[in-house]
């Protein structure tokens, strides 16, 4: 496993009326911030909160490119951003959820306390996969064929790059000590941002570029 130092290249927030971020998803123009009672949609550029939803968000957020899936106690709801409707919703995983990413038509949600990823089917819930992590697991991510997850443990995390088959860890970078992650997602090429926890910040970590195996 290749271990390294994240690398952070800047902080957004905190934002106002926003104690504390859970999940974290990207829109390819906004980013999407659970704020408790609400999901909040920020300029990653100002910071500036641009829309909020007036729906429940503490845990793990996705975007599938039409909409925004969020965790809700021991459901996942699929959200019409335009409206904050709630178009449908699934169970999570027995135990609870944390973390959620959109890959390919499914889900993939961590599961915090029981360091577990679990690969779903959204229109059922069914569970079609699950990786073993040895760390809580917080937020997850896919990017460019990579599955990512943020880990949280005794205020120490890391971002992980895990084989999608197995869940074996092939790299981490390590946040600086205190810093927290709670959500994670891409930009879709070379930027995670990371959701603070009770920081209330955003931070935008840049992703190691993998190397060719070209001559």
């Amino acid at each position: 496993m290749k271990t390294s130092s994240a690398a952070i290249l800047s902080e957004i927030g905190p934002f106002p009326g926003v104690s504390q971020i859970g999940g974290v998803a990207y829109d390819g123009a906004h980013i999407w911030i659970a704020a408790g009672d609400r999901l909040c949609a920020i300029d990653p550029g100002s910071g500036a909160i641009l829309r909020a939803l007036d729906v429940p968000a503490h845990a793990g957020t996705a975007f599938d490119g039409t909409h925004l899936y969020q965790i809700v106690g021991e459901a996942i709801h699929k959200i019409d951003p335009a409206t904050g409707r709630v178009v449908a919703s699934v169970p999570t995983p027995e135990g609870g959820a944390s973390g959620m990413a959109w890959a390919e038509g499914r889900l993939w949600v961590g599961q915090h306390r029981a360091r577990k990823i679990h690969q779903i089917d959204p229109e059922s819930g069914a569970i079609l996969r699950t990786l073993q992590s040895n760390r809580f697991v917080t937020g997850v991510t896919w990017v460019e064929g990579e599955l990512w997850h943020g880990t949280w443990e005794i205020d120490e995390s890391e971002l992980r790059r895990v084989a999608p088959e197995t869940g074996e860890v092939l790299e981490a970078l390590r946040m600086p000590a205190g810093v927290s992650v709670s959500g994670l997602e891409s930009d879709g090429a070379d930027q995670f941002f990371c959701g603070g926890g009770r920081s209330g910040k955003v931070r935008v970590v840049r992703r190691p570029q993998r190397q060719s195996s070209g001559a």
